[in-house]
């Protein structure tokens, strides 16, 4: 199955999820195998490292299980990025790890994703690593998320057994805050529900999850008042050909800019008018969220990389003190007192960690007051002083402009993943 000639299609962005051995990377293999989605080789590979292990059957989690060490242990370490399209829609998958220790990947996965499939063993129900990554679902406002109750075969497809474990879940997530939940009934290793219906679950009928995939809406709203580009590249070509030529190269992470619209450039505050756009090369009369362009302004202002260019009714405050929620990801603690470099967008400034207030404690949602320290796979609440002035948007409000990593100085190792606001396990609401 593959997209069809002269049709227009959209992109989903998506990862899987769960706990160790609830079936995400044969979930992920019987998506690829059943919609036609692996070339020959590929499939063969499968065969006979599977013949090796003295599989009787194709393998199918081992077309996202690449790495070595996850052939040999059978499980998944590393995150596994697969891009395959049908018909109807092209796919960005991000199949993450299950292992607590690994959970930092899964903020990895999960933080440019639109949708998340968390699978459950349906003998087991929801477990701790289920409740870890829809927390961390909801911290990162992936605005679709998916139950996949996987194993029904293991169960004797019982509907109540399928029924105890979506109720529960959707009352977790729910309270979390997580705008949309679907629960669908599989067998990844059988291919019930995942790419055709079921012929053993005949009280089920909602999607398959491709069909769920496929017809989801996804993209934001492109509303030109939240319009947000962070300056990647000033191009002067200095040619014969163009010699006054003066453009700011970056990618339009929210809203849309047009010509002759009033903007302002961060953080000088200088305003002035989008006299022109360039779009692979070509003028157009507009840009959207996603599209990398080349923006030519009407005043000669001083714009570099790290700026940001946003309409100028609407426009971020700069701050120097940030208070946010974050995932830390690395081996070292963050401390209190932590010098970091903040990456906002294109622009890297100095920082240092002036409190950690709480931790977030999974098991009931309760925060743990003044832990002095955040170590790996954490999440907590943290106050950040910049060197310099941060137009930062709510992370409730853009994903893009409201989310940062703090980087360590000494050797660019990525220490924790932020996002601007707090984490209101009532409603998870953001605020400054």
């Amino acid at each position: 199955m593959g997209v069809l000639a002269g049709t227009t299609v959209d992109t989903l962005c998506f990862a899987t999820a769960g706990s160790v051995d609830d079936g995400k990377s044969t979930l992920v293999g019987r998506m690829l195998h059943d919609s036609k989605s692996v070339l020959t080789d590929q499939l063969e590979a499968v065969e006979r490292a599977s013949a090796s292990r003295g599989a009787e059957a194709p393998d199918l989690a081992l077309l996202t299980d690449g790495l070595r060490a996850e052939r040999e242990q059978g499980i998944t370490i590393d995150v596994a990025y697969r891009y395959f399209a049908t018909a109807r829609r092209r796919f960005i998958l991000a199949d993450t790890p299950g292992h607590v220790q690994y959970t930092r990947n899964m903020v990895t996965g999960a933080s440019t994703a639109e949708l998340t499939v968390i699978l459950v063993d349906a003998r087991n129900g929801v477990v701790e690593q289920t409740r870890r990554h829809t927390a961390i679902a909801a911290l990162l406002r992936v605005p679709h998320v998916v139950l996949a109750v996987n194993k029904m075969d293991l169960v004797g497809y019982e509907e109540s057994v399928f029924a105890a474990i979506a109720e529960e879940f959707t009352a977790y997530a729910t309270g979390l805050g997580v705008p949309e939940v679907t629960t669908i009934p599989i067998s990844a290793l059988a291919g019930d529900n995942v790419v055709e219906p079921s012929a053993h679950m005949d009280w089920y009928g909602g999607p398959t999850v491709l069909e769920h995939l496929e017809t989801v809406p996804v993209g934001q709203d492109a509303a030109p008042g939240s319009a947000r580009l962070p300056v990647q590249y000033v191009i002067r070509p200095q040619s014969p050909d163009h010699p006054d030529y003066r453009g700011y190269a970056g990618r339009v992470v929210a809203g849309a800019f047009r010509v002759g619209e009033e903007v302002t450039v961060l953080p000088s505050g200088r305003t002035t008018r989008i006299s022109g756009i360039d779009l692979l090369g070509e003028p157009v009369d507009a840009a959207w969220t996603t599209q990398s362009v080349t923006v030519l302004l009407q005043d000669d202002v001083d714009v570099s990389r790290g700026d940001l260019i946003v309409p100028s009714a609407a426009v971020p405050p700069l701050t120097q003190d940030v208070t946010a929620t974050v995932c830390h990801v690395a081996d070292a603690p963050l401390t209190v007192g932590h010098r970091v470099l903040l990456k906002h967008g294109t622009r890297t400034v100095k920082a240092i960690v002036k409190d950690i207030p709480s931790r977030l404690t999974l098991d009931d949602l309760s925060s743990h007051p003044d832990p002095g320290r955040l170590v790996a796979n954490d999440i907590g609440r943290v106050r950040l002083r910049t060197a310099e002035p941060l137009p930062l948007d709510a992370y409730a409000d853009s994903r893009r402009t409201g989310s940062f990593i703090l980087i360590d100085p000494g050797d660019g190792t990525t220490l924790t993943a932020g996002m601007v606001g707090g984490f209101d396990t009532g409603n998870t609401a953001c605020s400054r």
